[in-house]
């Protein structure tokens, strides 16, 4: 087991207009056996960062220490790293058995041993009745779980994961999703998983960093993130639907305009009095989803979202006075987008 740490780690790319940040500055420790999520939109560094990890891609700058060395120079195969990649990567040609032990014959591991490890990772994934069977024989979800064994007989120091659910369908990748989790509490392998998908993020990682143009946004646990979000990117990126941002109407005492947030949830139909901030909103769309509603609204130039009780009656093209609760309201300086108290 080992802990993964990033110092000032950099990576610039040469360009026609001159060298451009893929990843800038980036500081970050991953803890031993811990699950960390890296999350953001396309192109904000965060599979780069895990490449750099791998030896697959070269740092500009600083250094990436995994357990007790600086690994800069380190070649992949001697990082002591498994990585999964959302394409399954498996040898068509081979079995279940030989791909899982592929890797340790490359090791020149003994044939017994090799044995051995790949009927224990079969096991741990469930997939021992498919041993004998070729990829093409396999549905989607079954392949993933064999490029996670290709990875688990290893007995890596850390695992590095970058989209592994991204090819499977909504419902497969939910069931994935959830075995992965009971892996990760099985095997206990430092975990660096890298996803665009916020909602894998939150019910995945001990922690989460998120990510933006190649800078750490903010890092902590999931409830960290969602409850006390940083800055707007923040705010607006996790959580799902995402948090309202709106062009606040004050101006703070140093003369910063302000961009209020707030959660659809915390969202509900305006009546009587109470510590609320009121507004109104012109209804132009409604989502039933059995147990709950999501009201789409315009304040002015602004489109927002509510989410209500299914039996609230709200029509597309109404005139709605909502509210939210003051201590469920976020207010960030429009200008710098930090979070201000």
């Amino acid at each position: 087991m080992a802990r993964v740490i990033f110092e000032n780690v950099t990576k610039q790319y040469a360009g026609g207009g001159g060298a451009s940040a893929a990843v800038q500055d980036l500081n970050m420790e991953v803890q031993d056996q811990e699950f960390l999520v890296l999350v953001g939109p396309s192109g904000c560094g965060k599979s780069t960062a895990m490449r750099m990890g791998a030896g697959l891609e070269e740092i500009s700058g600083g250094r990436i220490i995994i357990g007790d060395r600086v690994v800069n120079d380190l070649p992949p195969k001697d990082r002591d790293v498994a990585m999964v990649f959302q394409s399954y990567a498996l040898y068509p040609h081979m079995t279940v058995r030989d791909n899982l032990a592929y890797p340790l014959k490359l090791r020149k591991v003994p044939k017994v041993e090799r044995e051995q490890r790949v009927r224990e990772a079969a096991r741990v994934l469930d997939i021992e009745q498919f041993l004998d069977r070729k990829p093409k024989a396999l549905s989607g979800g079954q392949r993933q779980r064999v490029a996670l064994g290709r990875a688990i007989v290893r007995n890596a120091d850390v695992f590095l994961m970058d989209e592994p659910l991204s090819n499977l369908d909504a419902k497969l990748r939910v069931q994935t999703r959830a075995e992965l989790i009971k892996l990760h509490e099985r095997v206990q392998t430092t975990t660096i998983y890298v996803t665009h998908d916020q909602v894998e993020a939150m019910t995945m990682g001990d922690r989460i960093a998120v990510m933006n143009k190649g800078v750490i946004q903010q890092l902590g646990s999931p409830q960290q993130l969602y409850e006390d979000p940083r800055n707007v990117f923040v705010a607006g990126f996790v959580g799902s639907p995402p948090m309202n941002l709106v062009p606040a109407p004050v101006v703070d005492a140093g003369g910063s305009s302000l961009t209020a947030g707030f959660r659809p949830e915390h969202v509900h139909i305006a009546n009587g009095a109470g510590d609320s901030v009121r507004f109104s909103a012109k209804v132009d769309n409604v989502e039933y989803l059995g147990d709950e509603q999501l009201i789409h609204a315009l304040v002015k130039e602004t489109r927002i979202i509510a989410k209500l009780p299914p039996d609230r009656t709200i029509e597309v093209g109404e005139d709605t006075t909502f509210a939210v609760p003051r201590q469920n309201l976020y207010l960030f300086d429009a200008e710098t987008q930090e979070r201000v108290n």
